[in-house]
């Protein structure tokens, strides 16, 4: 999937595809891409209606565009709708188009988790982090549906997702 195939993708990849050829640090990428959505976060609109409704099975993540050093995503959550504990393959920045991603941080010190923060994202907030240090979970807890727009520095049209890993280890205090 190396074509853009969404109307009002092509600023964002070109000015993304210009970040990624920097071959920055990861968290430094990261932060950039952040940068460049806080400038420009597309609107609701970058999704059809039907799109924006999600599925009541669970929380959808859609490809919106893909090449070899990162991807646009959608993600779309019902209200209630989240992740399990999990880290990803590579940096993201994402941005927040409706609902509240609440977001939950941890670090793996071997043998349990341990909760090292929180943050409730709202529309308009964007953020950008890098491994390592990205195991966290997020779930919509808003009473809306919620749509994010995530930007992988991966391609997740090749690998299938943008985890790297599931954690099923204690949280202790």
């Amino acid at each position: 999937m190396n074509t853009i195939v969404r109307p009002g993708l092509d600023e964002l990849v070109t000015d993304i595809d210009r970040i990624a050829a920097r071959r920055m640090p990861l968290r430094e990428t990261a932060f950039a891409v952040a940068d460049l959505l806080r400038a420009g976060l597309p609107g609701l609109d970058i999704l059809t209606e039907e799109e924006r409704e999600g599925s009541p099975d669970g929380y959808v993540s859609k490809p919106l565009y893909c090449q070899d050093d990162f991807s646009i995503v959608s993600v779309v959550w019902r209200p209630g709708q989240g992740t399990i504990i999990h880290d990803h393959v590579s940096w993201c920045a994402f941005g927040i188009l409706s609902g509240i991603e609440y977001e939950t941080l941890y670090r793996d010190m071997g043998d349990h988790l341990v909760e090292i923060g929180r943050a409730a994202n709202m529309p308009g907030e964007v953020s950008g982090f890098a491994p390592p240090g990205d195991i966290h979970k997020v779930q919509n807890t808003s009473s809306e549906i919620g749509v994010s727009l995530h930007v992988y520095g991966a391609d997740v049209a090749k690998l299938g997702s943008s985890v790297r890993r599931v954690y099923d280890l204690p949280v202790r205090a």
